[in-house]
């Protein structure tokens, strides 16, 4: 297994794994998926402030995980949102515990304090929308800390929205070291 920054020429590789989730399920709000090139400015944009990386296996894309901005404002520079895909047939085989500890080593050097990953949840779990993902997030740490009712509507069905939070570096102490940087 191997984690590498993604760079644009991954856009087609990462884009096939997205797809799916954009196709088949409610775990991506879009009804479309996006076309290579605008996969690709996408991660160039990303690349710009944020860690965009993917794990690979013998040379095959397996998933890829991102940050970005929490708010476009800059008090909240300290904290970012991140999303995780991974491969539907890699799922269980452990990248993306890989991609999510890699990611946030990445955003702790760069000072960042609090992860919030936003998730479609589902009202009721369906061929769609499992708890899956809370449960994985769950797994490595984040706790969720607000729910949006019905705001998202795909596939003729409505879910709800979570937040989670994960805070890297919770103490007093460690936010006031930071504030020097």
């Amino acid at each position: 297994m191997v984690i590498r920054s993604a760079c644009t020429a991954d856009a087609v590789h990462i884009l096939h794994i997205y797809s799916y989730y954009v196709e088949s399920t409610a775990i991506s709000f879009e009804y479309e998926a996006p076309t290579p090139e605008e996969f690709a400015r996408r991660i160039a944009g990303t690349l710009e402030r944020y860690p965009y990386i993917v794990v690979e296996e013998k040379g095959v894309i397996k998933g890829y995980a991102y940050a970005g901005p929490l708010k476009d404002r800059a008090a909240y520079d300290r904290s970012c949102e991140v999303s995780i895909y991974v491969d539907q047939d890699s799922r269980g085989a452990g990248y993306g515990r890989a991609l999510y500890e890699e990611l946030e080593k990445r955003l702790k050097e760069m000072g960042i304090l609090n992860l919030y990953a936003c998730i479609a949840s589902p009202i009721e779990e369906d061929k769609y929308l499992t708890n899956d993902s809370e449960h994985f997030h769950a797994h490595l740490g984040f706790v969720k800390v607000g729910e949006f009712h019905s705001c998202g509507y795909k596939f003729g069905r409505w879910y709800n929205m979570i937040w989670m939070e994960k805070l890297i570096a919770p103490t007093i102490l460690s936010r006031a070291a930071l504030t020097d940087r």
